[in-house]
């Protein structure tokens, strides 16, 4: 069929993005439409991250200028994508409409003018597809909008002007109506906003019946399929519900999340008929979200003959909402940076959550009450080094139990460096000799510090109710370290997580323990190196210790405490590589 040349509208978007990725896997020169050059760059690091570099060429796109695109020739472009529009809730009708039907409009006026073009491909929504061809009367649009509300009714207008407006003006189109898009993190509205609520534990209740179907797609299946539509006649003047039949139940699929999450699934169902006569402040539910709490059933059929003709693969539905709910965790639902630094993974059993180049020789055992994200600045300036979090704490599953496999498997994984902080330094000795690495640098080792006492359910309490400011004053004496412990605070409020911190701060004032793993030390054959601030300093017997060991070196930061990663960084990282 000679060259392809695509064109994405909306590249930079969640679908767009994964479309453009997989347009150049299979070998279709791209060029990308962005509302500007910091979407483009967006657009661009993510590729990166993924292997697609150097970026395709990029145009800015002006749905309210005549010209649509404002320069090139596009004479060759063979297929358009139209995966442009707003998908937020809470919009005007005159906004949705400017941002999902105008702009619609303008792609196919554009379309009509390219010579080569074999297909407009656009995509529209499993709930609002199929829509009859023709413009909406103003009582009809009044009608849909108030019913449906301003997102969902415009798609529908959207999907009606598209089919209309491309038979006449002699556009081929294609439409795909996906259900809810599932794969890496970007996009955190309607399911993905639910299951924010499970990870948090604030959800109290499953939302609908045993035949509430709210399905999913994995982008990738998604961009796959839509990448093959030019290529085949048989799909012109076709519209396609792409989604995943399997989609568990709504409660079904939540519960299995919370199974993921290790954290206790709601055991209250609540009708949706309820959920809709409830305010949203009980909710926590968008009203707009609610037209998609249904039981109907979707014209699978042509989307599955599809999929077979041209024998494309479905990931496995249970698994891919695990790796999706991964990944909207492990970027915090849209607080933390899609930086390709993040991740859950699977060490000795344990799902662990690691930031920072993956496979990395130097890994960061965090200590307490914090997380792997108040080292995310020391580790970035130490280079090739990774945090993860300890089984049962920071975002990691598992627990204290978990430790000893866990380090051993952590370290059988090429590492030859563990920094190890605080509580950390327990799990770095309680691998035993066979798994401590050849390097072991211990920055705060409680055990070789002065002792201190704590009863565990006044812990909990406190720790489930400390904000980061709180926290700041605690373990800095200075509130301005705040922003660097929101992230702990909110860890903390999390089902289970300050029970198990206030646990092991127990636990670390143990004299058995501590003894125990001043032994551990002692046996210890590796290169050693103990970071400690002046203000946190060793006792006389950790100091003697430390003296009798040949392989041993200390370092102590003048003006640090115990939590040397929050007030020292720049100093910590210099003695960390030194």
């Amino acid at each position: 069929m000679g060259e392809r040349h695509a064109l994405v509208f909306g590249a930079a978007g969640y679908v767009g993005r994964s479309l453009v990725l997989e347009l150049g896997r299979a070998g279709a020169r791209v060029s990308v439409a962005t509302r500007g050059q910091e979407s483009y760059e967006r657009l661009a690091r993510w590729l990166a991250a993924r292997g697609h570099d150097p970026a395709p060429a990029g145009v800015r796109a002006d749905f309210a200028a005549p010209s649509l695109l404002a320069d090139g020739s596009w004479d060759d472009v063979t297929e358009i994508y139209n995966c442009a529009g707003a998908y937020r809730f809470g919009m005007t009708a005159e906004q949705a409409r400017r941002a999902n039907v105008d702009s619609v409009r303008a792609i196919v006026a554009f379309a009509a003018r390219l010579p080569r073009l074999r297909r407009l491909v656009h995509v529209s929504g499993y709930r609002v597809g199929g829509q009859d061809p023709g413009a909406w009367s103003e009582e009809r649009r009044r009608a849909a909008y108030a019913a449906l509300g301003a997102y969902e009714a415009s798609k529908a207008e959207a999907d009606a002007v598209l089919q209309a407006e491309a038979d006449e003006l002699g556009v081929p189109w294609s439409i795909v109506n996906p259900s809810s898009v599932i794969g890496e993190a970007g996009q955190y509205l309607g399911l993905a906003a639910s299951v924010a609520e499970i990870w948090r534990g604030r959800l109290a209740a499953l939302p609908g019946s045993g035949r509430t179907f709210v399905p999913v797609v994995e982008a990738g299946h998604l961009a796959r399929f839509m990448a093959l539509l030019p290529e085949d006649p048989g799909a012109v003047r076709r519209a396609y519900w792409v989604l995943d039949e399997r989609t568990p139940a709504l409660p079904d699929l939540l519960t299995l999340v919370a199974r993921h999450y290790e954290v206790p699934a709601p055991r209250l169902r609540v009708p949706v008929a309820l959920v809709r006569r409830l305010p949203s402040r009980l909710t926590r539910t968008d009203p707009e979200t609610l037209t998609f709490l249904s039981e109907e059933r979707y014209p699978t059929g042509p989307a599955a003959e599809f999929v077979a003709r041209h024998g494309l693969d479905r990931p496995d539905t249970a698994g891919a909402i695990r790796r999706w709910a991964d990944e909207l965790a492990a970027h915090r639902f849209g607080e933390a940076p899609e930086d390709g630094r993040r991740r859950f993974t699977t060490v000795g059993g344990v799902r662990t959550f690691e930031l920072g180049p993956a496979g990395a020789p130097a890994v960061v055992l965090p200590g307490l009450p914090v997380n792997a994200d108040t080292w995310a600045g020391v580790a970035a300036a130490l280079g090739d080094v990774r945090v993860a979090d300890l089984p049962g704490l920071g975002l990691s599953g598992g627990g204290p139990g978990d430790w000893g496999a866990w380090m051993a498997a952590l370290v059988s994984g090429g590492v030859d460096h563990v920094v190890a902080h605080s509580i950390g330094a327990a799990a770095a000795l309680e691998a035993g000799a066979s798994g401590t690495p050849g390097r072991l640098t211990l920055v705060s080792p409680f055990f070789l510090q002065p002792r201190t006492a704590s009863w565990a359910p006044a812990t909990r309490l406190y720790l489930r109710r400390a904000g980061a400011e709180t926290l700041a004053r605690r373990l800095t004496g200075d509130p301005a370290h705040a922003d660097a412990l929101r992230t702990s605070a909110a860890d903390l409020r999390r089902p289970g997580v300050a029970a198990r911190v206030a646990h092991a701060l127990a636990a670390a004032g143990s004299r058995r323990w501590r003894a125990d793993l001043r032994e551990r030390l002692r046996a210890y054959e590796g290169r050693l190196h103990v970071i400690v601030g002046d203000r946190d300093p060793l006792t006389p017997e950790g100091r003697t210790l430390l003296n009798a060991l040949p392989h041993a070196t200390v370092t102590v930061i003048r003006g640090a405490g115990h939590h040397p990663q929050l007030t020292h960084p720049e100093e910590l990282a210099h003695a960390i590589s030194g």
